[in-house]
């Protein structure tokens, strides 16, 4: 019995038919930001001779695009940031170079490539086998949740390739097990979701330990405020590439749609929320009625969400763009007329809850996000029979419309859990050994609590994660130290704490 064509979710491409995919991203090459000048792209012929022996190992005839245009300035040494889309075969553009790079003979550290899931993470480094072949270059996988006994093993054996999540990684270095003073290249690969993930403080922490002579890029889908912000922390003076196709002013938008039934669109949104947690966002829906309702909702649900329509009085309206000045507000419900004059800076996501009956309104409402430069996600529920309605207004403009499955609750439930787990891990590691051993002693009522009530535990959970990921103070610290930044140039030391900085390098001698 067949089971289909083989996938690989690296990639998200079907490998039995990788050329048609390849043509389905041809239209796309002439559509390139990147470096002026520019390099000369590469191909399988032109690759240097590992690369190229990596390439035929697995039968690749033809690089995708976002290959051909990455790997030259990677091979030249650039810091490099890469915008693609997801599928678009970005992991192949920052492997292949590596076997350039690296030198087989130094049995420690030389690349870093960290990624925002276990599961990502377990793929890449399955990619990386594939492509080895021959290669005599050791790798190992990192992530939280499981034993550490096999990874502190394969880093006393000389792992030349760390592949894995910013968390535990931290947790390896900061106990003395992994050193990063040969590292050569270090990769951020889908650094807008590693963000969405929570690892933000992980990753200021890490830059502790870095060596200033190394080569870093960036790999992702999108181009928030943070990850812009992280890149002018990590990566020397980095070059561009962009893969976009189409209108260029809706380039920087990626709209989406979901085909959703009327009666539970309220929870399917909440769905979206917890899987795209957006840094901010306005809510559009057609009716005063279900505006102070969605805003109600998301309110009792606990989100830090506020709703403005056309009978709300000056001094309530005032209140709630009062909060929006302040960044004290992540989402904001409302309908079009309500929504006139508003502009929220660095907002990540419109959500259209209503499909507007007129077709420019959609324009108007997507076009709040991606302004100056910068990237953004639309996102529209809509109905069956809505669906013509929608498809016709993407080609009245040109905006090129996909749609998407809407996430189940198991797909809800393993995200949230994976953000909280970061949450939890980076708590407890910057514990002090009297508070673990405090907490020692309700180890025992955990465990009744998971066998007797797991709810109680559930309960707590739930208000940890509600506290540390959905309040809008939170999603603004790197705007915050990015502004002390300003006032202490050139004070990284006292910016990053010195203090933490002499008692890490204590432990580590």
């Amino acid at each position: 019995m067949s089971d289909g064509p083989k996938r690989s979710y690296i990639t998200g491409i079907d490998l039995t038919s990788r050329a048609q995919a390849e043509r389905s991203e041809a239209s796309a090459r002439e559509s390139f930001t990147e470096p002026d000048p520019p390099l000369p792209s590469a191909t399988v012929d032109n690759l240097p001779s590992r690369l190229h022996d990596a390439v035929r190992s697995i039968g690749w005839t033809s690089l995708m695009p976002v290959q051909q245009k990455a790997i030259p300035y990677l091979l030249d040494g650039r810091d490099m940031i890469v915008q693609s889309r997801t599928g678009s075969g970005k992991t192949g553009g920052f492997l292949l170079p590596l076997f350039n790079l690296l030198d087989e003979s130094l049995m420690a550290p030389q690349a870093l490539v960290l990624s925002p899931t276990r599961e990502l993470a377990k793929q890449i480094h399955e990619e990386f086998d594939r492509l080895r072949g021959k290669h005599q270059i050791s790798s190992v996988v990192i992530y939280g949740g499981v034993k550490y006994e096999p990874q502190i093993k394969a880093l006393k054996d000389g792992a030349q390739v760390i592949i894995g999540t910013p968390g535990r990684i931290l947790d390896h270095i900061q106990q003395g097990r992994l050193r990063l003073d040969d590292l050569r290249m270090l990769v951020f690969d889908e650094a807008d979701e590693m963000l969405s993930m929570g690892f933000y403080p992980d990753m200021l922490k890490l830059e502790r330990y870095l060596p200033k002579n190394r080569q870093s890029c960036m790999f992702s889908a999108t181009m928030p405020k943070r990850v812009r912000y992280l890149s002018t922390k990590f990566l020397n003076d980095p070059g561009f590439i962009s893969l976009s196709s189409g209108n260029v002013s809706v380039d920087a938008i990626e709209h989406r749609y979901y085909r959703v039934d009327r009666m539970k669109k309220d929870r399917i949104l909440v769905r979206l929320i917890e899987m795209e947690n957006p840094d901010s966002a306005i809510i559009f829906a057609n009716t005063k009625r279900d505006v102070e309702y969605l805003g109600q909702f998301l309110q009792n649900y606990g989100y830090d969400a506020d709703s403005i329509s056309g009978d709300l009085t000056q001094r309530a309206r005032e209140r709630v763009m009062q909060k929006i000045r302040e960044g004290r507000l992540r989402f904001l419900v409302a309908t079009d007329v309500a929504a006139r004059g508003i502009d929220i800076t660095d907002l990540s996501h419109v959500i259209q809850y209503d499909l507007p009956q007129d077709p420019e309104y959609y324009v108007h409402r997507a076009g709040r996000t991606a302004r100056a430069g910068k990237t953004g996600t639309a996102i529209t529920l809509i109905s069956i029979e809505e669906q013509r309605n929608l498809l016709a207004i993407g080609q009245r403009y040109s905006i090129p419309m996909s749609q998407h499955e809407v996430p189940d609750q198991k797909d809800v439930e393993h995200r949230v859990t994976e953000r909280l787990t970061v949450v939890l891990e980076s708590t407890f590691r910057d514990r002090s050994n009297l508070e673990k051993e405090r907490a020692e002693r309700f180890l025992p009522l955990v465990k009744e609590l998971s066998g007797e009530e797991p709810e109680l535990l559930a309960m707590l959970l739930d208000d940890l994660y509600h506290k540390s990921l959905h309040k809008s103070e939170q999603q603004s610290a790197p705007k915050r130290e990015q502004d002390e930044s300003h006032h202490h140039d050139g004070d990284h030391e006292e910016h990053s704490g010195r203090r933490d900085r002499g008692r890490d390098h204590n432990r580590r001698r």
